[in-house]
């Protein structure tokens, strides 16, 4: 299983990455709008972790570009600092598997990852 993270902080990207190799995981990393542009163009990924504020493109939109332009339903859990209920229901109808406000314990973001992937 091959996971995409969107992530603008360093330390938040490799400690997801740890995470989530441990588990038996592959990821690509990025920390930044454009960079997951070119990754999502290139590879099909099971699950996509996103922050909503990333630099050059936003979580959102990412996953509507995820949606729209490539036309993907690939699963895709938010991780953000933001507990904003207006920028949850725009995910939500986006068509997000989750929506997860940091800080968040890891043990509980592995259950909800092989949750979403078991659907």
């Amino acid at each position: 299983m091959k996971i995409l993270i969107c992530e603008d902080n360093q330390l938040a990207m490799n400690t997801l990455s740890y995470i989530l190799e441990k588990e038996g995981f592959k990821s690509d990393t990025a920390e930044d709008g454009n960079i997951a542009l070119t990754l999502l163009q290139k590879t099909v990924y099971d699950l996509i972790l996103v922050d909503i504020h990333l630099p050059f493109h936003s979580g959102l939109e990412l996953i509507k570009y995820l949606r729209s332009d490539l036309k993907m339903n690939t699963p895709v859990l938010v991780l953000t600092a933001f507990s904003d209920l207006q920028m949850q229901r725009q995910a939500e109808e986006l068509g997000i598997s989750g929506y997860i406000v940091k800080p968040f314990d890891p043990s509980d973001l592995i259950r909800r990852i092989f949750s979403i992937l078991k659907k």
